[in-house]
């Protein structure tokens, strides 16, 4: 009686039991994040294989942050997953013509392409197995994680705009710490049901795994590019 009575006494957070709720939001996020980003390498792929020019920093926040609002709007239908295609679609066909960047300048950058893929797997898979089977509560970093974010992104800019590579190689080495902190922390708000919207928490996990992506291939590229 004793032993059942302090078991039920136990924060949800202390086990790694997982609700029926979450984990049916869980399942439906991973399915639907394995979809868009497959779907967003094959606009990649059409990207480059066609030789597309990058639009240019303006257009693509701009298109990004207008399917974002679109999608936060929608989430609650089905047209919201509409909009996530469109979303992640986007934001593939837009880094295309980075990627070719990378192969046309560097003399390694097929092996630059795939470290940083493989780097951004491996601390995807990790922090996500890691948020499911910790006792500990990471719910505090998101206020650190959404004042980090807002800096780097305008740290990002004045970089991109003032042309500071010193600058942009810091922002990059903050947006991967802070991309690793946001997987770990939707994942674990996923788990503990702090997340109902499957949604937005592949949207939040796409946009991590882009940006952790994206970033790593910048440091790579720094450090450990051939011309």
């Amino acid at each position: 009686m004793n032993d059942r009575l302090r078991t039920a006494s136990l924060p949800r957070s202390a086990g790694v039991e997982i609700d029926e709720s979450a984990r049916k939001v869980l399942r439906n996020t991973w399915n639907l994040l394995a979809m868009t980003l497959l779907f967003s390498s094959f606009m990649a792929y059409i990207a480059m294989s066609n030789g597309w020019p990058y639009p240019g920093v303006l257009l693509t926040l701009g298109g990004y942050f207008g399917l974002l609002f679109l999608t936060m709007a929608l989430r609650n239908s089905a047209w919201g997953l509409l909009s996530v295609f469109a979303l992640t679609g986007f934001m593939g066909a837009t880094f295309g013509p980075i990627i070719n960047s990378y192969l046309t300048v560097f003399s390694n950058g097929h092996e630059l392409v795939i470290a940083a893929f493989g780097a951004t797997a491996v601390a995807f898979v990790g922090l996500s197995g890691f948020a499911m089977v910790t006792r500990r509560d990471f719910s505090f970093l998101g206020p650190f994680l959404f004042v980090g974010i807002l800096v780097a992104f305008l740290a990002g800019l004045a970089s991109i705009f003032f042309q500071m590579s010193a600058l942009g190689l810091a922002v990059s080495s903050m947006f991967a710490l802070l991309m690793c902190g946001l997987i770990l922390y939707q994942t674990q708000q996923i788990v503990r049901g702090g997340e109902r919207n499957y949604i937005m928490a592949t949207v939040t996990l796409f946009v991590s795994i882009y940006n952790l992506f994206s970033s790593l291939l910048h440091l790579f590229g720094f450090f450990m590019g051939e011309d």
